[in-house]
């Protein structure tokens, strides 16, 4: 069975999430559609992008992950799919699919301009047909012409300096654990093989990145990579947003609660 996995800010308390998957049931009733969340705040890219990240690591090749997410950011939007290993996502050409998967991304078509003003049903009929389009066949032998991705917005990446990295708090899961705008590998890049800290209020600090949760004993703070590969700093059976005053101020493309790891 052939996937499609629907990620969006259309939020719970509206027909929206209704109306998409009618039409995508209706269009390709052989697929099945998996919900990621639709609780994504408006306009916060940064949390968009790291949760369409996560949602792409566990399913198969050939799995068709859709984001509606600020689907109205220009006058005349874009809708682009990507291809990034071995998996194809369609959304707009908003900064998210950069920001979500950067390097992994090989190659990016144009599927649609929308005109302005354009509903939710015609974004989402768009996407359906674009799907149908390609019928299991390459994109490049199903009509679609190659397309350059517009960049993330700067300040919605880690700074990296020589001796310190600023980062941000981009995501709050259920059990208060913090997501930093961090991967794995800008941190071991940034790093460069030193020993780094991590500080927080109240002078506390962390030192070393732990494999699991319960690395340190309850209580204690910890930081590890977690499985979408974004830095992640929490306590062992604690809530670390709650104890360290973190919360996410959604504002667009404004830094939020900032965090300094330093290095050497």
């Amino acid at each position: 069975m052939q996937f499609i996995t629907l990620l969006s800010d259309l939020g719970d308390y509206s027909a929206g999430v209704a109306k998409t998957k009618s039409i995508l049931m209706q269009e390709l009733p052989d697929m099945k559609v998996i919900d990621v969340t639709h609780n994504i705040y408006p306009f916060y890219l940064q949390e968009a992008a790291y949760l369409l990240a996560a949602s792409t690591r566990d399913f198969p090749g050939s799995t068709y992950h859709i984001a509606l997410f600020d689907l109205y950011y220009d006058k005349v939007p874009q809708l682009v799919l990507a291809e990034a290993e071995g998996q194809y996502i369609l959304a707009p050409d908003n900064g998210i699919l950069p920001l979500a998967l950067g390097s992994k991304i090989s190659r990016t078509w144009s599927c649609f301009e929308m005109k302005e003003n354009m509903s939710l049903s015609s974004w989402v009929k768009a996407i359906a047909g674009t799907i149908k389009q390609l019928n299991g066949n390459d994109p490049a032998h199903a009509g679609l012409q190659e397309y350059e991705l517009q960049n993330a917005p700067a300040s919605s990446r880690a700074v990296i300096y020589p001796d310190h990295a600023e980062c941000y708090v981009i995501h709050i899961d259920r059990y208060e654990n913090i997501v930093l705008n961090i991967t794995k590998e800008e941190f071991e890049a940034a790093a460069n093989g030193r020993p780094f800290s991590i500080d927080l209020i109240r002078n506390e600090t962390i030192t070393t990145i732990s494999e699991h949760y319960n690395s340190v004993r309850p209580g204690e703070k910890l930081c590890r990579f977690n499985s979408a590969g974004y830095l992640e700093v929490a306590i062992n059976k604690g809530n670390a947003s709650k104890l360290f005053g973190m919360k996410v101020i959604r504002e667009r493309h404004k830094p939020h609660n900032t965090i300094k790891i330093n290095f050497g």
